[in-house]
């Protein structure tokens, strides 16, 4: 027998392997075919088969090595972990070992397929290779079952069969003869000939696994040391089932024989044909683009000569016909009596080569030529617009059943003069009745003109110029079926082609829509393969289901026109490019779908429109259908309705306008449609997982809350098996998928799901991400390098990680990389985000936790209800919660300064001088963090590079910083510098720098205090250094009599005259600009009070009337006058109330709405004060009383004593300030100032001035007391001794005072009708 060596072998299945991995359909189509022999008790296995699958392909499809590397081990990986080597994984290790340079391991592989299932192998996997390997071996099988053959079936019926061997796929009737041949045959004949049909593919399998072993025994004797014979032939007795085994001795020469490779089959006789549709291939090893090519092992058909047909001016006559045909059967019948000669022995037969163009018009090429102008002139129409009999533009073209279009009435005319076949290719026509028009060729046309509206109609000089003919190739099957089985798939291919014409050529609406249902039922039920395909992708039948989709109105026969479209265009990207050349053809599946047909959504996906086209079809309403049906309720299709929904939603998203995107995922969410997508994350569809991966990441951005729902639900295992399957693009979007997930609120749900991206998956997420943090792209860096550390510090922190010395030394990089600065943003937002704290919506919550800490609780507060806002239920932090957080930020803190001894503080210092508001920000709030944590960390020496970087940056932003929360955050950073000596002696240096800025906080702040007090306690600096008070202005208003009351709100000052008159000042530099001057008193204006929402003035009069005016922008306008009866002396506000002094005792209390009452009407109150609905009385006999206004409850705090000497001693001035009353009076009993407390009613304090003190302002540091002649005396509030003194311009008395609400500036009023300010410094 035959020996075989290795380099035969090798050659065969390289060059196989090689051919498969070109060509991306060719490797879909047989992964399909195999996958169909995987039983129900194998499905286990479907879904690593799949990752594998898919990993496969993005090795073959990405160029970098590493990668590639990478994916190809995982992909080996997981096929090797199979339970049983099925064939499908045989399949695939061959690519892996081939793409791996391991041809040996490869040619093992996929002769393993040959082993498993033979006969698959045979005839739909490698039909070439098991003819160019196997079948020179089995020459004695082909003869010995040949000879059983020819005992069952009587020569009678082979004579039979020679009579219509010339029998065409282009009879009318479309059925082979094999038919005709079967009613010759007895019950007994036709039951033995299944039996051997039986015996023979059973031989066929067991002495291909016989080979299979030798050729693998040949292959691993690489050396060529052993001796390896070819092993025996077994041959079963088809009667008896007698095994018998054919000898070494018992040799058939394959020239004996007849044949090459041993391409023969002895089920068929000499005569019997078998055709299938076919294309013929150009190479030995080049399939089709959409199906393995099969090669016959006997050609039975006698392929009849092609000659090269005339140009329409010199056609052939009938008679040049005639004798062609008369030539052919001569040619016909000595085939014949060759073959008599040699019965039961076929010699394989070579076809000619054919002179004329192999396909010139083919229909699967027929529309793609639209494009092509036939004309050099830039508006000459393109060429198959031109009818090839008139040379005029088509206005009715017809298309044939051989693909040719011709005008309607030029090929009627045609057939009315006795034709019968095709003018260009003069292939005999089944019918000579016309079909329907073709309106997709038509549309183009009139699309055409109406872009090119000025053109004349092209006129050609020969109608058939540059149209070669087309001879129409026939390739007979490979397939080993009985004549049983050829006869019931000729009926049924007849069946189609009648339902086929009925669907393009029929005018009855009623006949095609028939003709649909009929071709759908032909699809489900019958296997016919790439028979049916290549019949149904013709341009004129996808015409013909096009035409039933614009007129159609029955839901069934569109249901069943949309599912063969998607069937068609999944298998055959031709049908694709028909379906998209008119853009109305695809605004019908559109509308179509959104009219309820749901089917159309996988059509619309397959059609791949435009993301601007996405968009304008506003399709989103019936993708939410989809998405909240089960895929139960769909029709079976080649792809999944939600698949196909979520992937085009995933494009909607991907190229609209924010407020699209916005909109769009509120609907998701209102709809609860987010669910269903969250289940696409585990669908074995890599495209739809992806897509899912994509939508939920834009859920996430515009509205954080529904990140809770996806990390309940969200199955994370596939996405992460298909991190290495995908490109670059959506690896980066898993990534980003990711870090968003990772933003809860709880601390203790982050970390689970860092779990499961760690632990979950078949390969080391955190090897994976450090491979792709290395190859990203420098914008995509620090996200993938915050998930990794993130992941990384999930166990307690090493002494040495790669993982973190990488993930931080990228986020270093990136935020000092000045070439890309959005790369330096995001670097700078990650390291905001490692802090771990977020808020529901998955804001990082770090410069709120900050500004917390720092005593400045609002902004914190603030954020979170508005967070909360539109929960059902206030989220609380729990301790378990609140301990997870903090032990978080101090191991994320101490990693991020530890690193290469504080590096990371120069980066973020660089950053803080940053152009770029937002870096700056960024980097602000990081460092403010990591400054902060330093006290908390362990001293390694760190808080030297920190001061080092940081301490003159954050001085600088302390003094410069406008807005409190920044100088808060500043301040915050500073204090951690007191911690330890060397910051506390560099800070202390900077103190008169700071020294305004904390008086300013420290009303906010108790950090602020916190600071005055380890900065400047115990120094030797003076009163007069630490503070300046500086003249700014002073006006006359002595026109307008006394100031006795004035007031400051913001940047405007108000002051009261005694002639009546409100005046509204400004403080411009050192001007005090008049914008307002009203009298609207007719009295003096005694009293100006403020309400507490800044919105309103209070003035009382001696006019006996309180009148409330509107403050605005500019100016005071008055919007009520209350008739008070009395005259007011002083007064104050609350919320609906006003109390006042009148000219008798007590103190009225007037309500805004009506009605009043008299409180303490024992005493004669000199002034008031009210706060937090106390009202505080200072009365003419030196008493101080507490009133409850709620209760009307009386509290002495002083007891009132008689006049000495004949002089009384009133109380003048009172102020309530930091739950202190400060009461001024006399100095009698040497002490003009006192102070108590509003809880207990002791004196805490007073002041031994002698001077007489007619007017108080309290800051928060000072107290400021007006005095006779003119003297202003400052004291310091905390130690009550002296600080300075102010005189003004004249000696009269300061009768009113008042500070800003900045503590910026003081005013006062005196007696001789001067207003002076001073600047505080």
């Amino acid at each position: 027998m035959t020996t075989t060596r290795s380099a035969q072998i090798l050659h065969h299945t390289t060059a196989f392997i090689s051919e498969i991995l070109s060509q991306s359909e060719l490797r879909r189509l047989l992964v399909s075919t195999l996958r169909r022999e995987i039983t129900i008790s194998d499905q286990i296995t479907l879904k690593p088969l799949n990752l594998a699958i898919e990993t496969l392909e993005n090795a073959i499809s990405t160029s970098h090595t590493t990668l590639q590397s990478s994916s190809l081990r995982l992909a080996e990986k997981l096929l090797l972990s199979l339970p049983e080597k099925h064939p499908i994984s045989s399949f695939l290790l061959s690519l892996i070992y081939s793409i791996s340079h391991r041809p040996i391991d490869a040619a093992i592989s996929l002769l393993h397929i040959f082993h498993s299932k033979p006969s698959v192998a045979r005839e739909e996997i490698a039909p070439i290779l098991y003819e160019e390997l196997f079948s020179v071996h089995l020459l004695p099988v082909f003869q010995w079952f040949d000879e059983q053959r020819s005992k069952v079936l009587p020569s009678i019926l082979l004579n039979s069969i020679h009579d219509n061997s010339d029998f065409s796929i282009d009879n009318e009737d479309g059925i082979v003869p094999c038919t005709k041949s079967l009613s010759r045959m007895s019950v007994v004949q036709s039951s033995k000939l299944r039996d051997l049909e039986r015996d023979y593919e059973e031989v066929l399998n067991e002495n291909c696994r016989i080979f299979v072993k030798y050729f693998i025994e040949v292959l691993e004797n690489e050396n060529g040391n052993r001796s390896i014979s070819p092993p025996l032939l077994v041959l079963r007795n088809s009667r008896d089932g007698d095994r018998l085994v054919c000898s070494q001795e018992k040799k058939i020469e394959t020239e004996e024989l007849g044949l090459k490779n041993g391409r023969y089959n002895p089920i068929w006789a000499e005569g019997d044909t078998s055709v299938e549709f076919f294309s013929n291939s150009r190479s030995k090893y080049m399939y089709p683009s959409f199906y393995p090519q099969r090669v016959s092992p006997k050609i039975l058909k006698k392929q009849k000569s092609s000659r090269k047909l005339a140009t329409p001016s010199n056609l052939r006559s009938e008679s040049e016909f005639e004798s062609s045909s008369a030539s052919e059967a001569e040619s016909e019948d000595k085939d014949r009596k060759m073959a008599s000669t040699k019965p039961r022995v076929i010699q394989s037969q070579t076809q000619e080569k054919t002179t004329s163009s192999e396909c010139s018009r083919s229909l699967n090429n027929f529309m793609a030529d639209y494009d092509n102008p036939s004309g050099t002139g830039k508006h000459t129409p393109p060429k198959d617009f031109i009818c090839p009999i008139t040379t005029n533009l088509f206005d009715d073209p017809v298309t044939l059943e051989t693909g040719q279009t011709y005008e309607r009435k030029a090929i009627q005319e045609w057939f009315n003069t006795g034709n019968s076949t095709c003018p260009i290719t003069r292939q005999r026509l089944h019918s000579t009745q016309l079909p329907k028009t073709n309106y997709v060729l038509k549309r183009l046309i009139a699309s055409w003109q109406e872009q090119n509206p000025d053109i004349v109609p092209f006129q050609s000089e020969n109608p058939y110029q540059g149209i070669e003919p087309i001879i129409k190739p026939l390739t007979p099957s490979t397939s080993p079926n009985s004549i049983i089985t050829q006869a019931t798939i000729d009926g049924m291919v007849s069946g189609l082609k009648h339902a086929i014409n009925n669907l393009y050529m029929s005018e009855i609406l009623e006949e095609s829509e028939m003709a649909v249902l009929q071709i759908e039922k032909f699809w489900k039920e019958v296997r016919l393969g790439v028979d049916m395909w290549s019949m149904l992708s013709k341009p004129p039948v996808i015409n013909g289901f096009v035409e039933i989709l614009f007129n159609s109105v029955d839901h069934q026969v569109l249901q069943a026109t949309v599912f063969l479209l998607a069937e068609l265009g999944y298998r055959d990207n031709a049908v694709i490019q028909t379906l998209t050349q008119v853009d109305s053809d695809v605004e019908c599946i559109v509308a179509l779908f959104k009219k309820g047909l749901m089917e159309g959504i996988v059509l619309i996906y397959l059609l791949r429109p435009s993301a601007f086209s996405l968009v304008e079809m506003n399709m989103l309403e019936c993708l939410i259908t989809i998405f909240n049906k089960k895929d139960e309720d769909f029709l079976k299709m080649c792809v999944k309705h939600k698949t196909a929904a979520v992937i085009l939603l995933a494009q909607i998203l991907g190229n609209s306008e924010d407020s699209i995107i916005s909109s769009t995922v509120r609907t998701l969410i209102s709809e609860k449609a987010i669910e269903s997508i969250i289940g696409s994350l585990k669908a074995e569809c890599a495209e739809e997982r992806i897509a899912a991966v994509w939508i939920l990441l834009r859920c996430m951005q515009e509205d954080g809350k529904c990140r809770n729902t996806i990390a309940d639900n969200a199955d994370l295992a596939p996405i992460l098996e298909s991190f290495i399957g995908v490109n670059d693009r959506e690896r980066f979007e898993i990534v980003q998928f990711f870090s968003e997930l990772v933003k809860l609120h709880r601390r203790t749900f982050n970390e689970q799901v860092l779990h499961i991206i760690k632990d979950e998956g078949a390969f080391s997420t955190m090897h994976t991400l450090l491979i792709y943090l290395q190859t990203a792209l420098q914008d995509q860096c620090p996200v993938v390098a915050g998930l990794l550390l993130q992941l990384d510090l999930l166990e307690e922190p090493r002494k040495m990680s790669v993982y973190r010395e990488e993930a931080i030394d990228t986020l270093i990089s990136c935020l000092r990389n000045t070439e890309f600065p959005s790369a330096q943003v995001a670097a700078a937002r990650i390291i905001v985000s490692l802090h771990g704290r977020f808020t529901v919506s998955g804001n990082p919550l770090t410069r709120e936790i900050l500004l917390k800490r720092a005593g400045l609780e609002k902004s914190y507060k603030n954020l979170v209800q508005m967070d909360n806002s539109n929960l059902c239920e206030e989220l609380e932090i729990t301790q378990e919660e609140e301990k997870a957080a903090t032990d978080w930020e101090i191991k994320m803190a101490s990693v991020l300064v530890s690193h290469e001894f504080g590096l990371l503080f120069e980066a973020l210092a660089e950053g803080l001088k940053s152009r770029s508001a937002e870096l700056c920000a960024a980097c602000f709030v990081s460092a403010t963090w990591l400054i902060h944590m330093l006290p908390v960390l362990p001293d390694t020496g760190i808080q030297g590079a920190a001061r080092v970087c940081l301490l003159k940056q954050f001085l600088s932003i302390f003094k410069s910083a406008k807005d409190s929360e920044e100088k808060t955050l500043s301040m915050l950073a500073l204090s951690s510098f007191i911690s330890y000596p060397e910051g506390l002696h560099d800070l202390s240096s900077y103190a008169k720098d700071i020294l305004k800025g904390l008086r300013e906080l420290k009303r906010s702040s108790p950090l602020a205090s916190k600071l005055l007090k380890v900065l400047f306690e115990g120094n030797e600096h003076s009163s007069q250094e630490l503070w300046n008070h500086k003249e700014l202005v002073k006006v006359d208003c002595s026109e307008n009599g006394e100031v006795l009351s004035i007031n400051c709100f913001k940047k405007k000052i108000f002051s009261g005259h005694s002639d009546g008159t409100i005046k509204v000042w400004m403080v411009k530099g050192i001007i005090l600009h008049l914008i307002q001057e009203t009298r609207e008193h007719m009295k003096a204006v005694t009293s100006l009070a403020i309400s507490q929402s800044g919105e309103r003035l209070y003035s009382g009069s001696l006019d006996r009337t309180a009148k409330v005016w509107a403050i605005g922008n500019q100016a005071i306008h008055c919007v009520q006058v209350q008739d008070m009866k009395d005259h007011i002396y002083n007064l104050v506000v609350a919320n609906s109330i006003s109390c006042y002094i009148s000219q008798g005792t007590g103190v009225k209390v007037q309500s805004w709405k009506g009605g009043s009452k008299l409180l303490n009407p024992n005493k004669y109150v000199k002034c008031l004060a009210l706060s937090h609905g106390k009202l505080y009385c200072g009365c003419h006999d030196n008493s101080i009383q507490e009133i409850d206004l709620a209760t009307g409850t009386i509290s002495t705090i002083q007891s009132g004593s008689k006049k000495l000497l004949g002089k009384a001693n009133p109380v003048h001035a009172l102020q309530i300030q930091g739950g202190c009353i400060y009461t001024a009076s006399s100095s009698l009993d040497g002490s003009a100032m006192k102070i108590w407390s509003t809880s207990n009613y002791s004196m805490v304090g007073s002041l031994s001035t002698t001077v007489e003190v007619r007017a108080m302002a309290v800051s928060s540091e000072l107290i400021y007391l007006g005095c006779k002649g003119g003297v202003v005396e400052i004291w310091d509030k905390k130690k009550q001794y002296r600080v300075d003194t102010l005189q003004t311009s004249t000696n009269g008395k300061v009768l009113c005072m008042a500070l800003d609400g900045d503590e910026e500036i003081l005013v006062t009023g005196t007696s001789d009708g001067r207003i002076q300010a001073w600047r505080i410094n």
